[in-house]
């Protein structure tokens, strides 16, 4: 079966979920052609998708590159995300006991990529707890809309060298998944609310990536000696 530009937009998002694809990566157009077997059109369409979702962009002679995420826009995302996931557990789409084998499953993949060494598994089941969540709960449309938000934040993670423990955030679902088999959608809320905002605090904008460190040490002079 042919690729087309969507199935190919959707590997680049999951490649950010996995934290595979890092900010600032060149994205090569002839590159991604020859990888998917697909003519370089199809793939500068997949890129204008993903650069209408905010995860690419074009520099001017340069080609196409992931995004860099600006400390206000990882807020922006964090904040969607809380407005997103705190209103999917205020109105359940289905009964809290038919999600619970589900999440229960997810939580039990999350556990085996942390003991296990494939770190692109563990990022990606972690991001993807989720939207998993959203979809198991009924809430198909969010699902997409809670994937791309969840990629958006892990870029910040990736760009801003998050301290979260992995374990942590596994640990922190099981108590989510916890309250809901509980039958407490309330507690689940508040637990889930307080799982995105150690994430978002874990972030370290004043620490950005060596590689910006280094464009930043290498930038022309010119300023300062103007200044002497």
């Amino acid at each position: 079966m042919s690729t087309n530009q969507t199935q190919i937009a959707q590997q680049v998002v999951e490649s950010i979920l996995a934290q595979k694809l890092a900010p600032g990566e060149r994205l090569g157009e002839q590159e991604l052609a020859d990888l998917f077997g697909v003519s370089r059109t199809l793939v500068r369409e997949a890129l204008m998708q993903l650069q209408a979702r905010g995860f690419v962009e074009v520099r001017p002679r340069r080609g196409w590159y992931v995004v860099e995420p600006s400390v206000d826009d990882a807020r922006d995302a964090f904040s969607a995300r809380r407005i997103i996931e705190s209103g999917i557990l205020a109105d359940a789409g289905r009964p809290l006991q038919a999600v619970i084998p589900r999440l229960r499953a997810h939580i039990a993949d999350e556990q085996r990529a942390i003991e296990g060494a494939d770190a692109a598994t563990r990022a990606f089941l972690l991001a993807d707890f989720h939207v998993c969540l959203a979809e198991a709960m009924g809430h198909r449309s969010l699902s997409d809309i809670l994937r791309d938000l969840t990629a958006r934040t892990t870029l910040a993670a990736s760009l801003y060298q998050s301290r979260h423990e992995a374990s942590q955030s596994c640990a922190e679902h099981e108590s989510i998944v916890e309250a809901l088999e509980a039958g407490n959608a309330a507690l689940a809320r508040e637990r889930l609310l307080t799982h995105i905002g150690h994430v978002e605090a874990a972030l370290n904008p004043g620490q950005p990536l060596v590689r910006d460190r280094l464009r930043e040490s290498l930038a022309p002079l010119a300023a300062q000696r103007g200044s002497t």
